[in-house]
């Protein structure tokens, strides 16, 4: 079975593993105890290409709240600025999104 074990660069305590989606599939709830239990952070991969990660829960929160304060300072920064204020009729948004 083939399973890379790496540590980070830093002194951080977490662990990244790679493992292949088949060998993942038969280890799920060990790679989600791993996670959840030890902080482990799992990236999957097919054909030698990571596709996937199991991570903490606190690693998700983490990366939602800095999603959300992004999202925030990209708003603030569109109603800032009076060009970006003004109403984009639909069908100019239609025609870019190509819908």
């Amino acid at each position: 079975m083939y399973v890379w074990y790496e540590m980070y660069d830093t002194n951080d305590e977490h662990r990244s593993h790679h493992v292949r989606v088949s060998d993942a599939r038969e280890q799920f709830a060990d790679l989600v105890n791993r996670a959840a239990y030890r902080g482990e952070r799992v990236r999957v991969s097919r054909r030698g290409r990571a596709i996937a990660a199991i991570v903490p829960i606190e690693d998700l929160d983490l990366i939602e709240r800095l999603e959300d304060q992004f999202d925030l300072a990209a708003a603030r920064a569109a109603l800032a600025d009076p060009e970006n204020a003004m109403p984009i009729p639909w069908e100019e948004v239609e025609a870019e999104l190509g819908l």
